[in-house]
């Protein structure tokens, strides 16, 4: 499986309008998509709201999957947001304001093929930032005990998504989709619409909690005996003459699109939902019997691994590649002198950052009691060499670096994550936090070896002007 792929970012070319009715609360409403800038992914904007709040498309912020994936910030609140990011993830959009006067999209006819064709006719545009990608590697799984509902991803090539729905009735059985590449959802997964059993629908009514619904925006399977009292209500709620049942099983004035539309459907919600983790994956996800509880449990899972991971994520750096700096350029800008110069390489080197190298070997005079038998380089020499390829960052910013001296002033959070022992190769790659100030420096470091993070500590520390008598 190859790792090299690489695109870029995509966003719309102009922002496109829909007009329609949410299907939980009835409120008309209209819907913009706007362009959004590189890395800024899918947000939700009520317009409608003091303020204009924003919801960024985060499972974290999603509080309730009752009829929909419902998301909520500081008290806003989006209703039903799978369909339209199903939508955005199937055209690969990256970064998308989505601006809104009433707290639900608009239902439409129940699927996400208005949202495409509507970001379609706006056009998509590359931008200049690489697509974030989440590489899937091991089986990563969820599963609800109560209902038995279990998504899973394996890795594989590209983006790939199956369902498999079984609700134990007779009208609907057990129907099967699949999605090989997400090029094929505007044809085959995005006119596929929600669906709902009778049973639902006659609570739902009772509730007032269906108002937008009608029969062209979703699929009625009628899993019980429709009495008369259920037929006069739903032609009040439908606003029809009359209703009847078709002989397979659905309410009248609509005809299915597919056999396995309700798969395809829940396919569709996947799809939706998985977009709350914030990063494209590239992986094969299989999920038995899916619904916005389980799909959105499974997208803070994924998410919290990738942030994990993310953090300690080995850079890939060419050992072998002729160094920016080699130890005799280091010696002119560092005053630090063997047995305590710790750093041989520089790889790296810009304004915010700088990528060095240490290679460790068993003639460091620090194994000799450290540990005999045992050599470990001790963690205070592994933040000291860090922190001497930050001074190469920091001593970068003055003409007369050999004039000058760094002390350290303050270190934070440091971790040690694994030891590092003879024959290991240590590489560094320091950030700065803030841009450096009086000769301050706040750093960010990481030191790698054996493709780990082996260590890491926030530091900062001051270059000082050696007086020349």
């Amino acid at each position: 499986m190859s790792d090299v792929r690489v695109a870029k970012q995509r966003t719309i070319a102009k922002e496109v309008t829909l007009q329609g009715v949410g299907l939980h609360t009835g409120l008309e409403v209209t819907m913009t998509f706007k362009p959004a800038s590189e890395n800024h992914g899918y947000a939700f904007r009520r317009i409608d709201l003091e303020g204009c709040p924003v919801i960024e498309a985060d499972a974290n912020y999603v509080v309730n999957t009752q009829r929909g994936t419902n998301l909520e910030k500081k008290g806003v609140k989006i209703h039903t947001s799978e369909h339209v990011l199903a939508a955005l993830v199937g055209l690969e959009i990256d970064n998308v304001l989505i601006e809104l006067n009433a707290p639900e999209p608009p239902i439409m006819d129940g699927s996400s093929k208005f949202f495409v064709e509507a970001l379609q006719s706006a056009g998509i545009v590359e931008q200049e930032a690489e697509r974030e990608e989440y590489i899937v590697k091991d089986v990563i799984s969820y599963m609800d005990e109560e209902t038995g509902s279990e998504i899973t991803v394996i890795p594989a090539d590209e983006y790939q998504v199956t369902t498999m729905v079984d609700f134990g009735t007779k009208v609907l059985g057990t129907q099967n989709a699949t999605l090989k590449q997400l090029s094929q959802f505007g044809k085959e997964i995005s006119n596929a619409r929600t669906f709902s059993f009778l049973h639902e629908i006659e609570t739902l009514l009772e509730h007032g909690l269906i108002k937008g619904g009608d029969l062209n925006n979703a699929i009625v399977y009628v899993d019980k005996e429709l009495s008369q009292d259920t037929m006069e209500r739903l032609k009040v709620a439908f606003n029809k003459e009359s209703i009847s049942v078709k002989p397979n099983g659905i309410l009248d004035n609509l005809t299915l699109h597919y056999p396995n539309e309700a798969a395809r459907h829940k396919l569709l919600d996947v799809i939706g939902d998985l977009a709350l983790v914030g990063t494209r994956i590239r992986g094969k996800v299989i999920a038995n019997k899916p619904g916005h509880f389980v799909n959105t449990q499974f997208a803070k899972k994924l998410s919290k691994i990738i942030k994990i991971e993310k953090r300690n994520k080995v850079p890939k750096y060419d050992l072998n590649q002729a160094p920016l700096m080699d130890v005799v350029d280091i010696m002119k800008k560092l005053p630090h002198r063997p047995p305590f110069l710790l750093v041989d390489k520089i790889l790296e080197l810009s304004e915010s950052h700088v990528v060095g190298v240490k290679n460790v070997t068993m003639n460091e005079p620090f194994f000799v009691g450290h540990f005999p038998g045992a050599p470990v380089m001790p963690g205070v020499l592994q933040v000291e060499a860090m922190a001497q390829a930050g001074g190469i960052l920091v001593l970068s910013t003055v003409p007369d670096p050999e004039n000058y001296l760094t002390f350290f002033m303050k270190i934070d959070n440091v971790k040690f994550k694994q030891q590092v022992r003879p024959g290991d190769t240590l590489v560094f790659k320091l950030e700065l936090v803030s841009p450096i100030r009086r000769g301050i420096c706040h750093m960010q470091g990481y030191a790698y070896a054996n493709g780990k993070l082996a260590t890491e500590a926030e530091m900062m520390a001051q270059i000082v002007k050696v007086k020349n008598d």
